[in-house]
């Protein structure tokens, strides 16, 4: 027969877990919404149910006891894992949504143009994808997935490499027909366009460092356009406004329409990567499955094509 667990009343140990937060009682009522009286109420309640003090009043304010201060990342994480058990019991009641978060750059340029595959496969499936630069904060429950360009491990997280990245230079057709470029050098004659995303790695090469790298001196290589956004960059350079370094992952559709052109076959590889992460829990849920396993054939696919490319042949 299965042990019957003896536990606390919860309102006491939210009134603790938020009050031992703040080390503040009037801070954790206003968090939850109740007067510091209740908090002291429930914290007094809390004492009286494990026979010890939890609060050390000092002159300076409230100090955990150390029984207290043992007790905290446990009972931290048991609330993480009951706000976890939260979202997949609503997630398992509404199993058509999927919740996705990802950079806007790899969202406009690569992830959507490509969700109408996994639609027609996942009819059943709505993908409700949020472009934001933030990092999710999964304890919430709000999101089922998150993908990441960045160099990893990601702690506590269920972590899958989907795709490495490389920076080439692109120019529109139009603009490298009336201004060739055959050499590094002939770049002084182009504006060139700046990725100032905040993504960016210390591997990730700007102009000043490409032009270095090739021997290319005797102009400013910092002029020029910059934007906060690497598709805002490839946009620019799609309409003929300049040359850019750009991340080949994102401009890849672009240079197979014909919007853009690689003018000279190099290729520089970063450190950073993309990554599929999500909550071990939130791997259960049928709709996670199953993007997950078509993100990461699809993320196989791009890899291979961009192997072949960037080893030559097509740049």
């Amino acid at each position: 027969m299965e042990t019957r667990r003896r536990l606390p009343p919860l309102n006491a140990l939210r009134a603790f877990e938020a009050a031992a937060r703040h080390l503040n009682f009037s801070r954790a009522a206003d968090e939850l919404s109740v007067t510091p009286g209740a908090v002291s109420q429930q914290i007094q309640n809390l004492e009286d149910y494990v026979g010890a003090a939890l609060f050390k009043r000092t002159p300076r304010g409230l100090l955990l006891t150390d029984s207290a201060q043992m007790a905290l990342p446990a009972l931290r994480e048991a609330f993480d894992r009951l706000a976890e058990a939260a979202a997949l019991l609503t997630a398992a009641v509404d199993g058509r949504r999927l919740t996705l978060t990802a950079a806007p750059s790899f969202a406009a340029k690569w992830l959507v143009p490509r969700l109408g595959n996994f639609e027609a496969a996942y009819p059943q499936v709505d993908v409700w994808l949020s472009a934001d630069m933030d990092l999710v904060d999964f304890g919430t429950g709000d999101i089922d997935l998150a993908i990441r360009y960045g160099a990893g491990p990601y702690p506590g997280l269920e972590a899958i490499r989907l795709m490495s990245e490389t920076v080439v230079p692109v120019i529109s057709p139009e603009l490298a027909a009336a201004n060739p470029i055959n050499a590094p050098a002939d770049l002084a004659r182009h504006i060139l366009l700046h990725d100032g995303s905040p993504d960016a790695d210390d591997s990730c090469p700007d102009w000043s460092m490409w032009l270095a790298a090739r021997g290319v001196k005797g102009f400013d290589a910092n002029r020029g356009p910059r934007f906060n956004q690497s598709s805002l960059v490839i946009e620019a350079a799609v309409g003929g406004r300049g040359v850019a370094l750009a991340k080949r992952t994102l401009a890849q559709d672009d240079l197979d329409a014909g919007r853009l052109i690689v003018p000279m076959p190099i290729a520089t590889s970063v450190d950073f990567a993309y990554f599929l992460v999500h909550p071990k829990a939130k791997g259960r849920l049928p709709q996670v499955k199953a993007f997950v396993s078509w993100l990461t054939t699809e993320a196989a696919s791009h890899e291979i094509a961009m192997a072949t490319l960037n080893n030559g042949a097509g740049i």
